[in-house]
């Protein structure tokens, strides 16, 4: 995985198009007005939208990665926005123009002859352009959407009619919660799960994977996870941060982040949710043992303890020394 970088691609970009494909989703296009050339992603990649000095807010890509003059993102209206949703929903029309950061992937589809794709909501995002990559590499694929109702959900009528034999729609007023146990089962060989959706979901599907081999649940979070008991018992209230290359040491204490500091310095660094879901504050750990709190490593990742993010991860060492 790549270390984020404080020199990302960074822009100013026009709304070109703006759709609503769902209740209370909106979509928009995103591009220069001459069709400038932008930044290659692939899916599952998300963008950085600097709608405010104080307001960042990460969204998936969710339209073409072969077409390199338009960024596509869906945003669902959060009834509880901190602002985020409803300055796109209330204030990004056609012409509009917003600073934007990226693209970033913590959620790449890795290659495979077999996918379970399972998506809830406005998690249906990421997914679209994996279920594009599928189908155009002769994959075997499955989709499971589920969504409130069927209205709610963004792109549903159109992938249940170009994939009626490999999209099963499962709006919740009509069907009851998604049915996981049938779909998971029994692990297949070769298969990789991909889910996306809120946490209730999410943490169902880790049940119901948690025998299948290790590697094949692939998920992507919109909020944090809640350290575990054991994650609070293992982690130092007090450490110290050595930033290797800009020959600082800081002393964290129990209620400060280690991001915090660092920023504090002036040490240049990519900053974005302060949640430990957007990947952006990553960090090459050259020594000591970190006690990742985010939602974006993956298992493999956790346990080499070759990177972490430091806006949210502690450490389980009394010294930590990143390549910062």
């Amino acid at each position: 995985m790549p270390i984020a970088s404080v020199h990302e691609f960074t822009a100013e970009l026009t709304v070109l198009h703006r759709g609503t494909p769902a209740e209370g989703v909106v979509v928009l296009d995103l591009g220069h007005l001459d069709n400038t050339y932008l930044p290659r992603w692939q899916p599952g990649a998300h963008i950085d939208l600097l709608l405010a000095d104080d307001l960042v807010r990460q969204y998936s890509l969710c339209g073409d990665p072969h077409d390199a003059t338009t960024w596509r993102i869906g945003v669902l209206l959060d009834l509880n926005s901190r602002g985020g949703s409803q300055y796109v929903h209330e204030k990004l029309q056609v012409g509009s123009v917003v600073r934007v950061r990226g693209p970033r992937n913590h959620f790449p589809l890795v290659d495979s002859a077999n996918y379970r794709f399972i998506a809830g909501g406005i998690g249906i995002t990421p997914i679209m352009a994996m279920v594009e990559a599928a189908e155009q590499a002769d994959s075997d694929w499955t989709l499971l959407y589920g969504g409130r109702t069927r209205g709610s959900m963004a792109f549903a009528a159109d992938l249940a009619e170009r994939y009626p034999d490999r999209v099963t729609l499962g709006p919740q007023d009509e069907c009851g919660p998604l049915d996981l146990r049938s779909l998971l089962e029994e692990p297949e060989n070769s298969a990789l799960i991909y889910c996306c959706g809120p946490e209730a979901l999410l943490a169902a599907v880790e049940q119901q994977c948690a025998h299948w081999p290790k590697g094949t649940l692939h998920i992507e979070r919109f909020a944090a996870k809640a350290p575990t008991a054991e994650q609070e018992a293992a982690a130092l209230e007090q450490f110290e941060v050595v930033c290797q290359r800009s020959g600082v040491t800081l002393e964290v204490g129990a209620n400060q982040s280690i991001l915090e500091l660092v920023e504090a310095t002036g040490i240049p660094i990519t900053t974005s949710c302060y949640e430990g879901v957007c990947g952006s504050c990553e960090a090459r750990v050259l020594e000591g043992l970190p006690d990742h709190r985010d939602s974006v490593l993956s298992a493999s990742q956790r346990e080499s303890g070759e990177v972490m993010l430091i806006c949210v991860s502690r450490s389980c060492t009394e010294k930590l020394v990143l390549d910062l």
